[in-house]
């Protein structure tokens, strides 16, 4: 394609994570193109900030686990009508599909088989699990732009090549950016530490993981709890599982909450690399249902679930997972990671090393450019 005035691309992003690195991305091509982008698809309220039009917005779309996936199975194949519908009568130049694999490999067969060019931007975690998903990839995809330092090796095992383009988060997560100091001053009583509850972005991760990390609070009656509420929830849905507890909740603002946390109990997930990049020292949780956790236990092939330690190739961060998920070992590591200095310095170094493992800032940038430039697009110089 040579250059011309307006591209045309339809986004996918299904979950929040998917959302916030996609606004990113958009932006990105937005400053790269010479041109109008005209975008449309799935994504949140990030992607439609950045003038995307939402074909379903990601509260629709954003299922977790094996049991919610086939629960919600009659929305899930309309969606995937819906979406097949728009994207054909839009005729874009590109699909760039991100992360959210069960229903974006799907339906990069279905592009590949109607001659549309597709870009996987943030890999699924097939080295995890689904090895064979690999091959999907290979059919379906025109070029795959991963994040993960691990993941272009991983792929080159199966003689693909792909482009590892960094973090979106090391952009994301910029130094003195935040109301960390305004919030311990307003929430914080005199020698109070503050501990960040981070129980995830959906209503069944949060009605699991929630309960279990309130459970160790009455081992810290110096510490103030506070939990990370995501956009997507309302105040009552937290207010109604935490009870009569004195544990304030704030919307919205969980990198002002990490800006101002002394450690955190994280659900696993990208919150864990978020935490840390805020170099907060952190226990990372993870519960499931019986069903879904049977089946995992069968199917993942990772040593851990943490990308922290995934990324480190160690195990850095306490994970603490299903029966380890109790209020006496997260308590005992908490208590550590607020008073062992040994523990702290050593999270430090880990960090340090996470950071430099990431790659440079700039990833949007560069995964922008890649792509444009694989569109035959003309780039802006910068």
């Amino acid at each position: 394609m040579g250059p011309q005035t307006q591209v045309k691309i339809f986004l996918i992003a299904g979950e929040p994570s998917g959302d916030l690195h996609g606004k990113n991305l958009v932006r990105a091509l937005r400053q790269a193109h010479p041109g109008d982008i005209d975008l449309r698809g799935v994504g949140g309220d990030g992607l439609e900030a950045e003038g995307m039009h939402l074909v379903r917005h990601i509260r629709e779309t954003n299922f977790m686990g094996f049991v919610q996936v086939l629960q919600n199975l009659g929305k899930i194949r309309q969606l995937f009508r819906d979406v097949k519908a728009d994207v054909l009568a839009f005729q874009p130049d590109v699909v760039i599909l991100i992360d959210y694999p069960g229903f974006n490999l799907r339906l990069a067969k279905f592009l590949h088989r109607h001659g549309i060019k597709v870009f996987y931007y943030i890999s699924p975690q097939v080295w995890a699990w689904k090895r064979s998903r690999v091959r999907k990839v290979k059919q379906f995809v025109d070029r795959m732009y991963v994040i993960l330092p691990f993941e272009k090796p991983f792929y080159a095992e199966d003689g693909l090549e792909v482009d590892f383009v960094g973090h979106p988060l090391l952009d994301e997560i910029k130094p003195d950016a935040y109301r960390g100091a305004e919030l311990r001053d307003r929430l914080l009583g005199e020698g109070q530490q503050l501990v960040a509850l981070l129980p995830g972005s959906r209503k069944q991760e949060i009605s699991r993981m929630l309960p279990a990390m309130l459970e160790v609070l009455p081992q810290f009656p110096q510490c103030r709890f506070v939990v990370g509420g995501a956009p997507t929830q309302d105040l009552a849905f937290y207010r109604r599982i935490i009870g009569d507890r004195e544990v304030p909740v704030v919307i919205g603002q969980t990198y002002d909450l990490l800006d101002a946390a002394d450690a955190a109990l994280v659900t696993s997930g990208t919150a864990t690399l978020e935490t840390a990049l805020f170099r907060v020292p952190e226990a990372v949780c993870y519960a499931g249902g019986a069903l879904s956790v049977f089946l995992a236990r069968r199917l993942i092939k990772v040593k851990y679930i943490a990308l922290v330690n995934l990324v480190l190739d160690r195990l850095a961060v306490r994970e603490f997972i299903q029966k380890d998920l109790n209020p006496d070992l997260l308590g005992a590591e908490l208590r550590r990671l607020l008073e062992d200095p040994e523990r702290r310095a050593t999270l430090a170094r880990d960090y340090a090393e996470l950071r430099q493992r990431l790659g440079d800032e700039g990833a949007s940038k560069r995964a922008a450019d890649l792509m444009l430039k694989r569109l035959g697009q003309s780039v802006a110089s910068s």
